[in-house]
């Protein structure tokens, strides 16, 4: 049997990682600066979560989540705190996709509708919502008339305003477009959203799968925006590695028996790396070094000549240059052994690192960077 064709590959086979470096096989030594999609939030192989993983997995094993809540609880009641969302309730899954499927679900469940609004160039996992156009002219109505989904220009108020009704259940809208080009929703336009979803009795769900966890110098991207959304969804960096996510929910919004399920959610060792992952976090200030790496890196970058705009929060960075990226992220794998990520806008670069990235290894990338940028302009 064959794997199903689907991932474009390179021929590196990783062996070791630890902190933001990876090993081949051939014993080459890289600087990962891409993390799987932004997973690695605390750095490859951190002895603490190794360690606990490890605790975990020789006294009980993994078991699926119907045996016992008890990490599930220590889980919540960790998140809320670091969070400053501790009087929201917890419900935990297995990827961002089902995540949001959950999310969009309690929606439904709570005011009984079904037209959903999202945003040109948002990818909400391989759901319902998994394409949008990114021409504004083509989004100005349903994209699928089956599935009552409207995909509106991201920032645009007028648009939303006039979109909005009491047909709507839920608007959805990522902390920070990641996939689409490291996109930021304005301040003024995630105001506009809760406004608009609480005159209308429609749903906020923020989509954090990707800017949640800290990335953004807040725990959550939205946090800039003083706001606070009915649901809130979570995976990618929540386990390091290990797949697990979850929705946080409102305390409005009420549960009854039955009303959500899954079958691996809350394991035993989910848990345990999404408790060692907030540990670490709280115990080496990791919200601070995002912030702080994360602004010094888009400050450095933005005097290189040839980038068109720099955009992001923390450690979520999108470079966008003046021409495809392709080669430049090619070059800064093969030649600098550097890995970095691109997205849906073929001039856009993406940097998500680990959160403990530390300056020596982004001054590294900064010389690189710089390196393979000047050949661009000699040609």
């Amino acid at each position: 049997m064959k794997l199903f064709d689907v991932y474009p590959l390179f021929d590196i086979e990783p062996i070791k990682a630890e902190g933001s470096f990876v090993w081949d096989s051939k014993g080459v030594k890289y600087l990962d600066l891409y993390g799987g999609h932004a997973v690695i939030s605390i750095g490859h192989t951190h002895p603490y979560y190794v360690k606990k993983l490890t605790e975990q997995l020789t006294a009980i094993g993994f078991y699926s989540n119907s045996v016992k809540i008890t990490m599930q609880e220590e889980l919540a009641e960790k998140l809320g705190a670091i969070s400053g969302y501790s009087n929201y309730q917890l419900f935990l899954c297995n990827s961002g996709a089902e995540a949001n499927e959950n999310a969009l679900k309690l929606a439904s469940f709570h005011n009984g509708r079904k037209k959903i609004i999202a945003f040109g160039k948002s990818f909400h996992g391989r759901t319902s919502l998994a394409v949008a156009s990114t021409d504004d002219a083509k989004i100005s109505a349903p994209v699928n008339e089956t599935e009552n989904i409207v995909f509106l220009p991201l920032n645009n108020e007028n648009a939303f305003e006039q979109a909005m009704s009491e047909d709507v259940c839920a608007v959805i809208v990522e902390g920070i477009q990641g996939v689409g080009g490291v996109n930021i929703p304005t301040v003024s336009f995630l105001k506009k959203l809760k406004t608009e979803c609480e005159k209308f009795g429609a749903l906020l769900i923020v989509d954090e799968i990707q800017s949640g966890y800290g990335r953004s110098g807040k725990f959550f991207a939205h946090q800039y925006a003083d706001i606070q959304p009915d649901l809130i969804t979570v995976a990618k960096g929540m386990g390091n590695g290990f797949p697990v996510a979850g929705v946080l929910i409102h305390p409005n919004i009420h549960s009854k028996l039955g009303m959500l399920g899954t079958t691996f959610g809350g394991n035993y060792l989910a848990c345990a790396a999404a408790i060692a992952v907030l540990d670490v976090i709280k115990e080496e200030n990791l919200l601070d070094n995002a912030y702080e790496m994360g602004f010094y890196l888009s400050d450095e970058l933005k005097s290189l000549e040839g980038i068109k705009e720099v955009r992001g929060w923390g450690l979520m960075i999108g470079i966008e240059l003046e021409f495809p990226c392709a080669e430049i992220r090619n070059e800064l794998l093969l030649k600098h052994h550097i890995f970095t990520g691109s997205s849906s806008d073929k001039n856009t670069l993406r940097i998500l690192p680990s959160l403990a990235i530390k300056k020596e290894d982004l001054d590294q990338f900064l010389n690189a960077f710089k390196m393979v940028l000047s050949k661009q302009f000699v040609k």
